[in-house]
């Protein structure tokens, strides 16, 4: 069911199943005039936990299961910059029992293609313990929510 991003250019809007509008701040811009390369990270993270917040499943402060990001990446295809608005598709590209891998695209609003996209891995935790713990129902029910069928081959 894994959504592959083309080696030869960014995903469509149609690889994502939600999107999340976020607005750049001035100070997101690096020296060269665009998004510096760590900023685009921080909108994954914002974008994906922004969803669990607005379900209800996420309260960063009280939680006792969070998700803890293990591994990430970011391809990037074009520049973005401060005051550019723009939105990050979310899906999900991988379920597992403790595991929840999205597939995320940081995109001019309303653009029909990612100026960058990238994979974002959580490992759900007892917060306690900091062992793995398996996805609570509720997550697991929006997270099947955000996957998006692969395309015709």
């Amino acid at each position: 069911m894994a959504v592959e991003i083309a080696r030869g250019g960014p995903p469509e809007r149609t690889a994502f199943a939600r999107f999340v509008p976020i607005s750049t701040r001035w100070n997101d811009n690096d020296v060269y005039g665009h998004l510096n390369n760590v900023v685009y990270y921080s909108l994954f993270d914002t974008a994906v936990n922004a969803l669990l917040v607005e379900a209800g499943l996420l309260d960063p402060a009280t939680s006792p299961i969070v998700g803890l990001v293990v591994e990430t990446n970011c391809r990037y295809f074009a520049s973005l910059g401060f005051p550019d608005p723009t939105e990050v598709g979310v899906a999900v590209e991988h379920l597992g029992r403790t595991s929840v891998r999205y597939h995320l695209g940081v995109v001019w609003a309303g653009a029909p293609a990612a100026a960058a996209a990238g994979r974002f891995t959580h490992v759900y935790v007892d917060r306690e313990t900091n062992r793995p713990f398996p996805i609570p129902e509720g997550h697991r029910e929006l997270m099947e929510a955000l996957k998006v069928p692969a395309p015709p081959a």
